[in-house]
């Protein structure tokens, strides 16, 4: 957990500046605005996966059309997708990203290795009294506000020209339904320790984001036929530091090496192969780091709770350091095998029945220090068109990756019903709302950070209701607020939330965090 000669810096900020170095010193080309909506596949299965089976590879990425209503119908705006064609395929996207997770499942890369879990982190900067100020220092905390069942901490870092960013992470394998990202951070600073670092203090940022916290037991293969998994799309976290930026930035050197290689040795037509950045990220110090901390998070997990967790941790941390012979699971593996199989989350599996807990009474807010969540929402500066298709897409993660291969998107998300009744957006509603309501109290509700998601009583004689809803409840999901961290992707007890990509530039506009 030192933090020795280590930079506290802001990620916004130093991305953007490493933009400009590719940009204007290596002239590397930045598309900003265009999304990555779908990978691009030969037309002919014309090479092989990781494990020996004939398979299309990935020849680019297509951006999405823009200039849709919601209806999908062209406006006067409309421009169709673009196919960037690439002998280099290399997905960067973070946590549980939406091409990331297509690849994953159809080459089977998670194969030989356990689920990914993740947190979510919850986040706010502020500009503090200057005598409270002590540039460099860091802060993690464990435990409360969260009980001793819930895996998380939080965490405080003083940063450069007076600002101290904080925040909390809690594990997403929580088990009540009632829990709130969002309130437990607010509720968080209603500590004496928060109270008097930000007394006088002006909060300028809010931001949330899921997190890979699975380790090394969930690295997946990192290689597909023509590109590979880097950064937080293979999940290269050090979660007992809660960090992951320089195993990233690693991951992207190693890989770079590999596609120039790759490019220089491919016959011309064939699918590059990325075998070579598998093997050596696992001889790379990436390896040492991830192998050495292995076993924290999953201790938690065990059955000795939090206590127990602590207390192994401890130890493994400061006399064993990983040296031990034993790795950890996440879960048994018959329910490891089942998620895989489902295509599903380990996380949301872990989720309980609200019948067998009680709503939690969180404090009220006490403004300027904490704050309802519109409120923070508004300084993500999030923005999406309104009158655009809904990219939080009520449907399987699978179901949806057969329909995009077989451009049946738009026909099911306006409602048409195909595959003989099997896929049909209004019945698949109508089973969110009744299993998310009557079982898990409208998790969604509570859990996002942005306030994306409802679980509304609907007006009499709303057809909406009627033919998506359940017993006068329907979903209404404001995807307008969404500040992209996928939570609703990973929890949702019912796996049938797919996070895609929005029209390009749009989503949070973070600049300090």
């Amino acid at each position: 957990m030192s933090n020795d000669g280590n930079y506290i810096v802001s990620l916004s900020a130093f991305t953007r500046w490493l933009a400009s170095v590719a940009e204007n010193e290596y002239g590397v080309e930045i598309y900003p605005g265009f999304a990555a909506a779908q990978l691009l596949y030969s037309q002919e299965k014309d090479s092989t996966d990781p494990w020996g089976n004939p398979a299309h590879s990935v020849r680019g990425i297509i951006t999405n059309e823009v200039g849709l209503t919601k209806a999908f119908t062209p406006k006067s705006s409309f421009e169709p997708g673009m196919a960037f064609n690439a002998k280099v395929t290399l997905l960067a996207e973070g946590a549980h990203g939406s091409l990331s997770k297509l690849a994953i499942q159809k080459y089977k890369l998670r194969k030989e290795s356990q689920p990914q879990t993740y947190g979510i982190g919850v986040k706010e900067v502020w500009r503090v009294d200057p005598a409270k100020h002590q540039p460099g220092k860091v802060v993690h905390t464990l435990g409360w506000p969260l009980d001793m069942k819930t895996y998380g901490g939080g965490f405080v870092y003083h940063m450069a020209d007076g600002l101290v960013s904080l925040g909390l992470v809690i594990g997403l394998d929580y088990h009540n339904p009632y829990l709130s990202p969002y309130r437990e951070l607010q509720r968080m600073k209603h500590h004496p320790y928060y109270r008097d670092l930000l007394a006088g203090a002006e909060r300028l940022a809010y931001g949330a984001r899921t997190l890979n916290e699975g380790g090394l037991q969930s690295v997946p293969k990192l290689h597909f036929p023509g590109g590979a998994l880097i950064g937080c799309s293979a999940g290269f976290v050090n979660i007992a530091k809660i960090k992951g930026t320089h195993n990233a930035m690693k991951s992207g050197m190693l890989a770079a090496d590999a596609a120039y290689d790759a490019v220089q040795t491919t016959e011309e037509g064939k699918a590059a192969d990325m075998t070579r950045y598998d093997e050596e990220l696992r001889k790379s110090w990436v390896w040492e780091d991830l192998n050495e901390v292995r076993n924290l998070r999953p201790s938690f997990s065990t059955g000795l709770g939090v206590w127990g967790g602590i207390v192994y941790s401890g130890i493994d941390s400061l006399l064993f350091r990983g040296r031990v012979p034993w790795t950890f699971k996440h879960a048994p593996a018959e329910e490891m095998e089942r998620v895989k199989e489902s295509g599903g989350s380990l996380d949301a599996a872990h989720t309980e029945s609200a019948r067998g807990h009680k709503p939690i009474d969180y404090p009220p807010f006490e403004a300027p220090l904490s704050t309802d969540l519109m409120t923070s929402v508004a300084l993500t500066g999030t923005n999406h068109a309104e009158d655009q298709p809904v990219h939080l897409r009520v449907v399987k993660t699978p179901e949806f990756a057969r329909e995009l291969e077989n451009g049946e998107v738009e026909r099911a998300e306006t409602g048409e019903v195909l595959e003989d009744g099997k896929v049909d957006r209004k019945r698949g509603r109508r089973n969110h709302v009744q299993v998310n309501t009557e079982e898990f109290a409208g998790l969604l509700g509570r859990a996002c950070p942005a306030g994306v998601y409802e679980y509304v009583e609907a007006e009499e004689g709303d057809k909406a209701a009627q033919e998506e809803g359940w017993k006068g409840t329907k979903l209404v999901i404001n995807s307008q607020n969404c500040i992209h961290c996928k939570l609703c992707d990973v929890k949702v007890p019912t796996q049938d939330i797919t996070w895609t990509v929005p029209e390009g530039g749009g989503g949070p506009k973070y600049s300090l965090t």
